[in-house]
């Protein structure tokens, strides 16, 4: 019998459980008929009027206010893709272009916003489908037709509680620019007008020219720049060709966004198990295609497919092993993955997003098979329009943002992902050699002296024996900032082609290094000195990163790949044995960036063009996208790079 105290305490209640997709689909064939009329619509109007692209935003902006939307334009320029140090300090289209003000150097997006009937405000939800208003395809007319029919529903439901912002984003201008200018405005309000075109120049309100179309919207898109609460999360929704598996649709999911940021893993996770549980569509990631016929990596999966059937056969229980398919195809996905974080640049619009701490994710559908008819349209409008309905509405139930599961993270497959807490061991073991050595270089080359120095010189040689490598590395340092700044002046000669660029650069490089060498380098050689100068460059690398793990951790994984080993086994050539010194050689060899690139590329069958132009427009698209790799590259990898070198053809 239970005593009069314990009686008394009341049991907790438990609040019920709501699971992803257990909600029934509420989108109408009236919500996809409407969304069919406005394809149809599009498409006529593109064929009626392809030089312009002022009559797509208006007939968007109508379709939204008759759904019963708050409508607005959101105008903006083409940024000019040229390097400039500070942009490495600012978020990307930072700056925007102010030259060449007409009606006709700016694109035109849409925005549309439901309140929500049961909201404050204070948070929103985003629609995002990108369309080139100058050259329409079907895709994109699709991708339109799929967030109408979601629009169209949302505007009526009463369980809203968060509003809904949908941007038609004119990517004429690049699909990244175009989403990146909205939310740079959307966050940054201007008050000094920005963004209108003169009147003089630019005819019909809001700044879009009067058109053939008979449209009473004009009174009802606003001026001023209309904003929602902040952003919970945002989706952006595109329609790709024809899946390559023709038995089902297909959604692939792209979540890289600058410098290795990823969304909340619980985003990707609703958006992977609604398409599949909800709408049967088969998810894909991302995959390094080339590894998928790769003897080697099929090799490596039968053997853990074998070992785990050894496994399982003395304890049936156990669950180790996986089988071929699985491993080669995750392995496809991890080194895509981790290249995409590396590089440092979006895998598609919703990277713009990220910069604002706002997660977002790119759907991009393909249809197993084309749309020949109508009913098959209609089909893919509605697996498209309730695919959108149940995140929004999962979304929609959060009281917080996502924060629950992991923001670090290496993706194998749309389910299946490698945590920071188990990759970054991997990494910590490959550095750990390095305060290591550096230690025990630096304890050598001081008994050494305190053996082979006299008394009376000993103390006051030993005090400022760490003046030279400390002064050199700061040199080395120093220059791998100046060429990191050379391309600004680089692209100031006219009529430059990438490979001229590229041989200005390296050479423009070399020069300024043999400089500094001339008027610093020289000195009185003594014994050992290339072990004192090892032990700094070796702390310079662990330091430099540890200092990249934090800002980009598959940058700093790359790079230590290919750092640690060389700064490792590099050891003058005079004071070494032929076979060390080759292995110095090769991994110095190895170790430049441009080796480097070239030798993955070919490892793992990547053909996407040949020569140092390629090179080139690799580097252009780090900084485009003002990508941490580059200062990486410049201010720790190529300063080591060269030190090694330093010490293997040290003289002493």
């Amino acid at each position: 019998m239970d005593s009069p105290a314990e009686s008394e305490i009341p049991k907790p209640k438990q609040r019920p459980i709501i699971r992803i997709g257990s909600s029934s689909p509420m989108i109408s064939d009236q919500d996809v008929s409407r969304a069919s009329r406005f394809i149809d619509e599009l498409n006529s109007l593109y064929l009626e009027s392809r030089s312009s692209g002022i009559e797509i935003p208006r007939l968007i902006a109508l379709h939204m206010a008759n759904l019963g939307g708050e409508v607005s334009y959101h105008k903006f320029q083409s940024q000019p893709n040229k390097f400039h140090p500070l942009h490495f300090f600012t978020s990307p289209n930072a700056e925007t272009n102010r030259g060449n003000e007409t009606c006709e150097s700016y694109a035109t997006n849409t925005v549309g916003i439901i309140r929500a009937s049961r909201g404050d405000g204070k948070e929103s939800i985003v629609l995002v489908t990108p369309y080139n208003s100058v050259n329409l395809s079907q895709n994109e007319a699709l991708s339109l037709g799929i967030a109408y029919a979601a629009f169209s529903l949302l505007a009526q439901v009463t369980w809203l509680a968060k509003d809904i912002i949908w941007l038609a984003a004119d990517s004429q201008y690049g699909q990244y620019n175009s989403v990146a200018s909205w939310l740079r405005d959307y966050h940054t309000p201007s008050f000094d007008g920005f963004g209108k075109v003169d009147a003089a120049n630019c005819h019909g309100s809001n700044g879009i020219q009067e058109s053939n179309l008979d449209m009473s919207i004009e009174t009802e898109v606003s001026d001023t720049f209309r904003r929602a609460g902040t952003m919970a999360a945002a989706l952006v929704i595109k329609v790709a060709s024809t899946s390559e598996d023709g038995n089902q649709d297909a959604l692939n999911i792209y979540a890289e966004a600058s410098n290795g940021q990823m969304p909340n893993l619980d985003l990707i996770n609703v958006v992977s198990y609604l398409a599949v549980h909800g709408q049967g569509l088969q998810v894909k990631m991302e995959k390094l295609v080339s590894l998928i016929d790769s003897k080697w990596l099929k090799f490596i999966g039968e053997v853990f497919e074998s070992v785990g059937k050894i496994a399982r056969s003395l304890n049936p229980q156990l669950k180790f092993g996986i089988s071929v398919k699985d491993y080669v195809e995750g392995s496809a996905t991890l080194v895509s993955s981790l290249y995409n974080q590396a590089l440092g640049v979006p895998t598609g619009s919703h990277g713009a997003f990220r910069d604002y701490q706002v997660d977002a994710v790119t759907m991009e559908i393909s249809p197993k098979i084309t749309f020949n008819s109508l009913g098959r349209q209609t089909e893919f409008l509605f697996q498209g329009g309730r695919l959108i309905e149940g995140i929004v509405r999962s979304v929609n139930n959060l009281l917080e943002k996502f924060h629950q599961s992991f923001f670090l993270y290496l993706l194998t497959s749309s389910n299946k992902f490698i945590s920071v807490g188990v990759y970054m061991i991997a990494f910590l073991l490959l550095v750990a050699p390095l305060p290591v050595v550096a230690a025990s270089l630096f304890s050598d080359a001081i008994k050494s002296d305190e053996d082979k120095a006299t008394s009376s010189d000993s103390n006051s040689y030993k005090s400022w024996r760490w003046l030279y490598p400390a002064k050199t590395i700061f040199l080395i340092h120093l220059w791998g900032a100046i060429v990191s700044l050379l391309p600004y002046f680089i692209y100031k000669i006219p009529d430059s082609q990438p490979t001229s660029n590229i041989l200005i650069w390296a050479s423009l490089s070399i020069f300024i290094l043999t400089v500094l060498h001339l008027f610093f380098g020289p000195h009185t050689c003594h014994l050992q000195e290339w072990a004192l100068l090892k032990s700094v460059t070796v702390s310079a690398a662990f330091i430099g990163l540890c200092l990249m793990s934090v800002i980009n951790f598959a940058t700093a994984e790359i790079g230590a790949l290919l750092l640690v080993p060389m700064c490792l086994v590099v050891k003058p050539w005079r004071a070494a044995r032929k076979v060390h010194s080759a292995l110095s050689l090769v991994l110095v060899v190895l170790g430049f960036p441009g080796v480097a690139f070239f030798v993955l590329k070919a490892a793992f069958g990547v053909q996407n063009g040949s020569g140092l132009a390629e090179f080139w427009y690799w580097l252009e698209s780090l900084w485009a996208w003002n990508s941490a790799t580059y200062i990486y590259l410049c201010m720790v990898h190529l300063p080591c790079w060269v030190l090694c070198i330093y010490i293997l053809l040290h003289p002493c």
